[in-house]
């Protein structure tokens, strides 16, 4: 499966899977318990989930496949990359251990 950009130019399709495969198992791990910390049922807070889920799924197509400049890589020195890199994963880790805060107390 091969994934294009606007242009119709080739992407790397890596990305897109990996914040999608992340999406989903944060969506259905801790989205159903909260919705039902919430009041909405189990059935509620499934669906609930499964609309976030989707909206991060059209989210990240549109900003790592369809909005996608592979050039784009070639102008952004690799030191920023990096910093970025580390930054959105220790914003990930921080929103984990927030998620995580209720289960614990």
């Amino acid at each position: 499966m091969e994934f294009r950009n606007r242009e119709g130019e080739a992407v790397d399709p890596v990305p897109f899977l990996v914040v999608t495969g992340t999406a989903f198992a944060v969506a259905y791990s801790f989205g159903p318990g909260y919705f039902a910390a919430l009041g909405l049922s189990l059935r509620g807070g499934v669906v609930a989930s499964t609309g976030a889920f989707a909206a991060a799924t059209a989210g990240t197509y549109y900003r790592l496949v369809w909005t996608l400049s592979p050039t784009r890589r070639e102008e952004v020195p690799v030191g920023d990359r990096f910093e970025r890199l580390v930054l959105a994963t220790l914003a990930c880790l921080g929103l984990l251990v927030l998620l995580a805060l209720p289960l614990v107390a």
